[in-house]
């Protein structure tokens, strides 16, 4: 891990979020609930690239959403984001794309804890700020996942409308 320039991206654009209409004032607040990158006492904010991969993502959520959503754009300036696209950098980091994409629902209702958090974890651990993860419904779309934001030295996001 000796050169953070194959590690890590910059990211800097629009992003997207669906939003129950009701709490948009909270757009920024981050999953309430565990995720496929975080416990449930982990804030995390979860972010698509794409509109089309906000409707993605909501097909495999569908059981847990609000049927009124609404899809809300996010200003986000990013350093230190893993690109799980990225190979050299997987293994320079020494994680596994198989690990991140495995299915974590039926583990996480369970009660165990699912590969992709331990990914998490080994992200962090190298200094890593979020992740970009592929879209395993639409493949070619994408997500950025942020572990920290609106904080000195952390991802800075915006509701822009």
């Amino acid at each position: 891990m000796d050169n953070p320039d194959i590690l890590f991206a910059n990211i800097e654009g629009i992003f997207y979020r669906a939003v129950d209409p009701a709490y948009r004032a909270y757009a920024l607040a981050g999953s309430r609930s565990a995720g496929r990158y975080s416990e449930i006492t982990q804030p995390t904010l979860y972010l698509s690239a794409s509109r089309e991969g906000v409707d993605a993502a909501m097909h495999a959520h569908q059981g847990n959403r609000s049927p009124h959503l609404e899809v809300v754009s996010v200003r986000v300036v990013a350093d230190r984001i893993v690109d799980l696209r990225n190979p050299a950098a997987l293994s320079a980091i020494g994680i596994s794309l198989d690990d991140a994409i495995a299915p974590w629902q039926d583990i996480v209702a369970a009660g165990g804890s699912p590969r992709s958090w331990a990914v998490r974890r080994r992200l962090e651990s190298c200094g890593a700020q979020g992740l970009i993860d592929p879209s395993r419904k639409a493949p070619g779309l994408w997500h950025l996942v942020l572990f920290a934001w609106n904080q000195p030295g952390a991802p800075q996001v915006a509701v822009i409308d």
